[in-house]
């Protein structure tokens, strides 16, 4: 059984927009989630982040009453579009935006203006922020630190399974790699499609996408800033 949670809204100036879409606040759909006041955290800016618990069933892994992670206020969470949803102790403050089926979870961190959507999950002690944009079916995970579109990404129809390759570089200025049932870094991604696929035409595809992997992600190591070189 499919539960449908996403509601088309006009639009209107009088909602919470959620990338190219504005939720009226004036129409007395179902909400999807409530903010519980008297379970909060306090970010290290001082904002005050409160627990969500769900009003609604959201698709298969979110059942009514089942508490959720933590978020700054119902801008940063879809309340109609999609099955979007913040897990456990993840954290979504600031101007951050998640929506779509994206989802949060473990003590991953969403904040600044970045924006969360699509398929995407981060997870794990990854942390996004600045102005980044995670979408589609990317994975950020581990010890990622997103800052900017430039420190993460993701290649769709790869491999022999045609499955999508997300990249991330960590707060170590390491590059890792997710692709199917691999999670690791880059060095040992490459390490495994020799063993796998020795010379044939799908290693030879993943080498020249290691390769660009190299080149998007010096770029982006490069423009770090040095506060977070340090952290």
């Amino acid at each position: 059984m499919r539960y449908a949670l996403s509601i088309y809204q006009p639009r209107t100036d009088a909602g919470r927009r959620f990338g190219g879409m504005v939720e009226d606040s004036t129409v007395a759909d179902p909400k999807k989630y409530e903010l519980v006041q008297d379970d909060t955290v306090k970010t290290r800016d001082g904002r005050t982040l409160f627990r969500i618990r769900a009003l609604v069933a959201i698709g298969l892994s979110v059942a009514i009453g089942d508490l959720g992670g933590y978020v700054e206020g119902e801008k940063n969470l879809s309340q109609v579009y999609g099955n979007a949803w913040v897990y456990g102790d993840a954290w979504v403050y600031g101007d951050a935006q998640v929506y779509g089926n994206a989802r949060v979870y473990g003590n991953a961190q969403v904040y600044g203006d970045a924006w969360v959507y699509g398929n995407a999950w981060v997870y794990g002690d990854a942390q996004v922020y600045g102005n980044a944009r995670v979408y589609g079916d990317a994975w950020v995970y581990g010890n990622a630190w997103v800052y900017g579109d430039g420190a993460c990404g993701w290649l769709s129809k790869v491999g022999s399974e045609q499955g999508t390759l997300t990249w991330c570089v960590a707060k170590d200025r390491t590059i890792w790699v997710n692709r199917g049932c691999f999670s690791g870094s880059l060095e040992a991604f490459t390490e495994a499609v020799e063993t796998r696929h020795g010379d044939s035409r799908i290693a030879q595809e993943y080498r020249l996408l290691v390769q660009f992997i190299e080149l998007r992600a010096a770029a982006a190591i490069e423009a770090m800033p040095t506060e977070e070189l340090s952290a």
